[in-house]
């Protein structure tokens, strides 16, 4: 039997456990998800050992960066964004293991935005510089869309909210929500931008998906904004990973 993983700290409910665990079951794969929740990345080698039959890993907070040095090889997504989410694991010379990192979020995003993307959408905010957000950078870079970072303190290359004009709204019409706000159980709140000067041209996209419709993506609609949640990007990164594994 196959065995793939995660490793965070913490865990809790997870996602990519039960989804591949189904995912095993109903295509009749011998193969079983497990998580595995380690207070430092150093337990990363005891895994490891303990586990030789590992064939992949998911790596979520607070590892994505701290996972980088332990690894053999990246991926050029992961490379640039600086950021792992999925390790594939292989036989180098003499047999030895070989752990190569890739970020899939950066394919869920591209492949979950694209599609409500129009010749209009030419320059991007996103808000928050934590979990995915580079990802999301880059992603917004390839797909042809200069994005900035928005803070709520001042940061080298980035804006704060106080620095947000109307003309900024004007030709920054797509925004991407990577912070917690407005994610269960605070569905009350949102990001502090100004949403009356909002337009059918505006996009609107949050990683949340709980709830399914966020106040940041309400206040998008009652302007006749395009909006979205994360979940497809979510579903598109696990299978984005699951190929990575079996190429």
């Amino acid at each position: 039997m196959e065995k793939y993983g995660l490793i965070g700290y913490p865990l809790g409910h997870s996602f990519s456990k039960t989804y591949f665990n189904q995912k095993f079951e109903a295509e009749n794969i011998d193969a079983e998800y497990v998580n595995f929740e380690i207070p430092s990345i150093k337990d990363l080698k005891t895994v490891l050992k303990e586990n030789p039959d590992l064939r992949g890993l998911n790596v979520t907070l607070p590892y994505k960066t701290q996972v980088i040095p332990l690894l053999d090889e990246l991926d050029e997504d992961a490379r640039q964004i600086g950021a792992v989410n999925v390790i594939k694991f292989s036989k180098g010379l003499f047999g030895k293991q070989k752990l190569k990192g890739y970020n899939s979020d950066i394919i869920g995003f591209k492949q979950s935005i694209e599609p409500l993307l129009k010749e209009s959408h030419k320059k991007a905010l996103i808000l928050g510089t934590g979990g995915a957000s580079k990802a999301v950078y880059h992603g917004l870079k390839q797909l042809g869309i200069d994005p900035v970072f928005v803070t709520r303190t001042p940061k080298e290359f980035c804006i704060t909210y106080e620095e947000i004009t109307p003309n900024t709204m004007r030709d920054y019409t797509v925004i991407v929500n990577t912070t917690p706000v407005g994610m269960h159980p605070h569905i009350d709140t949102c990001p502090n931008i100004s949403y009356e000067l909002l337009t059918p041209e505006h996009l609107l996209y949050d990683l949340l998906y709980n709830p399914d419709v966020t106040l940041f993506m309400k206040k998008g609609e009652e302007r006749g904004a395009t909006v979205k949640n994360g979940l497809e990007m979510l579903l598109l990164q696990a299978f984005a990973g699951w190929e990575i594994w079996q190429k």
